[in-house]
């Protein structure tokens, strides 16, 4: 299986086994159904998607089996995931640019090694050798995304590389 990262149960809910999960995933409309399948800690312990709601910044969910406070407690403070083939979307998922190399017109910048979160938007961080460039995910910057050649094209314009 290919797991994507969906988020963390960071708290259950009420006594009926419903858990609070934090998660900026885009594609909740695509994934978070009843009967779709998460997959909780290390293990990747398979749980069925009961009922799901969103409650203020979460998304709360009752999985099938788990019908009590004591019985979802352990899975408090776990990452959870889904298994990429169960998600159809249109285009890719964020998580796929990593690994890309990064071009200026035919020039290598260096492989995208992590996208960083911030408020306004996320941040791919391209790393050669022992420099980090740090390039907001945003049309204005990114030109175009080449999967099949594992390749990203990124408008650099002056002071936006570090060459340090």
């Amino acid at each position: 299986m290919d797991y994507i990262y969906i988020g963390e149960i960071v708290n259950t809910h009420g006594l009926k086994g419903e858990v609070r999960l934090l998660s900026d995933f885009e594609y909740k409309k695509e994934a978070f159904i009843i009967g779709k399948k998460i997959y909780v800690g290390k293990n990747k312990e398979e749980l069925v998607i009961k009922t799901y709601r969103v409650h203020k910044e979460y998304d709360m969910f009752t999985f099938e089996g788990f019908e009590d406070i004591n019985d979802i407690i352990i899975f408090k403070g776990e990452k959870a995931y889904m298994d990429r083939a169960d998600i159809s979307i249109d285009g890719y998922f964020r998580e796929d640019v990593i690994g890309l190399i990064a071009y200026d017109k035919e020039t290598p910048i260096g492989e995208v090694t992590y996208i960083m979160k911030s408020k306004a938007h996320d941040i791919l961080v391209i790393t050669d050798r022992d420099k980090k460039h740090l390039v907001p995910y945003i049309p204005e910057f990114i030109a175009s995304i080449d999967l099949a050649h594992e390749r990203i094209n990124i408008n650099v314009v002056e002071g936006l590389l570090n060459e340090n």
